[in-house]
């Protein structure tokens, strides 16, 4: 490891950054996707010794990343706390757990609560259930907002990423009824993270959620090695429905608001 009087750059070398996360690419899935094109343009990268954050300035506010096994916590708090000074007044983040106190000195920090990494380990478990879900485009977008806004209100969703083309939807008389999509979603670098998943309230408990989760993962396998999620740790429902399909926990991460005192 490198000593305690390693600079911190702003790391714009995209080879430096895929080696150093791509040693533990489950833990840093969400950041090496945000390497590939499609997000690049959209993040800023901070570098001490061994240890990286990123800043996605794509949504309002920007979300901080900043990851490490527990060897590589130390760093990354000294890394946290030295780009503090330079990071916007107002910031969601996500931090592997004990980081918070880091930024404590220059952040107001407002907990959102303990988030779940987990990762596809058990694919086999995807043959289990029967998989449903057709492709969603920019023209299903309206129908897309109507069914977030009744069933999954408050989340983020960034209509940008039906351009990846894997977001699946089930309907039901032409009505959507359950949506699965992604986060993230890089060929280049291997890596997709589920996201936006959600079922209608009247469609609840018949297997849709299930189904259409399946349906993704079977298709993004075919062009990614690594795919994971985050969750609400106390999202029982949730975690369950993952796990049926093969997902197990791998990390636990804090999610916060961060604003500048």
């Amino acid at each position: 490891m490198d000593g305690p009087l390693m600079p911190v750059v702003a790391e714009h070398d995209r080879a430096v950054l895929a080696r150093l996360l791509g040693r533990d690419p489950v833990l840093h899935a969400y950041q090496l996707g945000d390497l590939d094109d499609f997000f690049w343009p959209y993040t800023s990268w901070f570098r001490r010794g061994e240890q990286v954050i990123l800043l996605y300035h794509g949504v309002d506010p920007p979300t901080l990343v900043a990851f490490a096994a527990p060897a590589g916590r130390a760093e990354l708090a000294a890394l946290l706390t030295e780009a503090a000074p330079v990071l916007p007044a107002r910031l969601y983040a996500h931090l592997s757990p004990g980081l918070t106190g880091a930024l404590d000195g220059s952040f107001r920090v407002g907990s959102v609560g303990r988030h779940l990494r987990m990762a596809l380990t058990d694919p086999a478990r995807l043959a289990a259930v029967t998989p449903a879900g057709a492709q969603l485009g920019a023209a299903d977008l309206p129908q897309l907002r109507e069914l977030y806004a009744r069933a999954y209100p408050g989340n983020w969703f960034d209509a940008r990423m039906l351009d990846t083309g894997q977001y699946l939807g089930v309907r039901d008389g032409g009505e959507l009824v359950a949506v699965a999509g992604v986060h993230v979603f890089s060929r280049a670098y291997r890596v997709a993270a589920l996201g936006n998943v959600t079922t209608h309230p009247r469609w609840r408990g018949r297997g849709l959620g299930a189904a259409v989760v399946a349906a993704l993962c079977v298709r993004l396998r075919e062009s990614v090695e690594h795919v994971t999620l985050n969750v609400k740790a106390d999202n029982t429902t949730a975690v369950r429905l993952y796990e049926r399909v093969g997902f197990t926990r791998v990390a636990d991460y804090d999610e916060c608001v961060l604003t500048a005192r």
